[in-house]
């Protein structure tokens, strides 16, 4: 439920970059945050494998799980828009198998074309979610920016040696991906006016629902990898999961994908991180399924989970998944023995 209905916003008219300029393809932020030196014996996980999110062992018997994130609006109502970038910024402790603790706000906040009203609900929107997972908020900081930004740096726990890593699959594991793809594509066209209210407010219900339950979930079952599917799509992620070692298969026709996502795709409704994608992972990818392949590399925002799951767990989990409330899981692909190509789609 929106928190406040009294006035209609329209967040998204001033954004400039987020959704239409590129962004950073998975390489390109390779080679720059490559160069930094982050190692210490405790730090179980660095920046060394393109992580979720980082690992620092406190003792035997818990570690501590950091990362941070922010986006620009993807929808017009503040309250929606809070709670949708907190779910985008909270996925990467899930997506490690942690649990929330705390949260800081990261603020940029465009004054000169919204009232103070606006960045209150985006934050109680932003507080809601983290609420919802168990998490406090515990503080932040704010400050003035031409456009609209807001996310958060997430803390949590987890035990060591229960840790799930982004690029550890085993050859026959099946993939299971929890939410829909074709948010890039949707949010490009909600900025750009051209979605209607009844597909905006399927597409913000599907953004703003936390990975939580999933990642609880994968817990009981077999699962070797996991990793959320954001910036860089489902063929990025999963290009990451790889680990080059391993030939990631999906069918395309068991892809996930929102229907009104397909018509927009053929009027070039797409964001620019998804063309940065296409044109780092194209040449990667074997693409032979009767589709459009710019929804495989379409840049999500608050995307689902991608577990690489052994064979004889997966409907299981598929079913324990739908149950929780993720209408949209599939098992989309297999691990195969790695072929000339490291993506494939059939």
């Amino acid at each position: 439920m929106f928190f406040s209905k009294k006035k209609d916003y329209k967040l998204t008219k001033y954004v400039k970059a987020a959704g239409w300029a590129a962004k950073l393809a998975p390489g390109e932020l390779d080679d720059i945050v490559g160069k930094l030196n982050c190692t210490n014996e405790n730090l179980i996980v660095g920046i060394e494998g393109s992580e979720d999110a980082t690992v620092y062992k406190i003792d035997e018997d818990k570690a501590l799980v950091q990362t941070v994130d922010l986006i620009t609006p993807v929808v017009d109502e503040p309250y929606l828009y809070g709670q949708i970038a907190a779910a985008n910024s909270l996925s990467d402790i899930f997506a490690m198998g942690a649990d929330v603790v705390t949260a800081m706000n990261i603020v940029g906040f465009d004054g000169c074309n919204h009232p103070r009203e606006v960045l209150s609900e985006i934050l109680a929107g932003g507080e809601s979610k983290i609420i919802e997972c168990g998490g406090v908020i515990a503080g932040g900081h704010t400050i003035e920016t031409p456009e609209m930004l807001y996310g958060l740096s997430v803390s949590g726990f987890v035990h060591p040696n229960k840790i799930y890593r982004n690029n550890t699959p085993k050859e026959g594991d099946l993939l299971i991906l929890t939410k829909p793809l074709g948010m890039g594509i949707l949010t490009t066209a909600i900025k750009a006016d051209k979605l209607d209210k009844r597909a905006i407010k399927k597409v913000g219900a599907i953004l703003a629902q936390l990975n939580q339950k999933a990642s609880i979930a994968m817990r009981d079952f077999k699962v070797n990898a996991c990793t959320d599917v954001t910036g860089f799509g489902l063929a990025g992620h999963a290009y990451e999961m790889s680990a080059k070692s391993f030939t990631m298969s999906f069918e395309y026709n068991k892809l996930p994908i929102i229907k009104e996502a397909f018509s927009l795709a053929k009027e070039c409704i797409i964001p620019g991180g998804s063309y940065a994608n296409q044109a780092y992972l194209e040449d990667k990818t074997a693409f032979l399924a009767d589709g459009d392949d710019i929804l495989f590399y379409d840049a999500q925002t608050s995307g689902g989970l991608l577990m690489a799951v052994e064979a004889n767990d997966a409907n299981a989990l598929l079913k324990r998944l739908r149950n929780e409330g993720y209408e949209y899981a599939s098992i989309i692909g297999e691990v195969l023995p790695k072929e000339d190509k490291v993506l494939k789609v059939v």
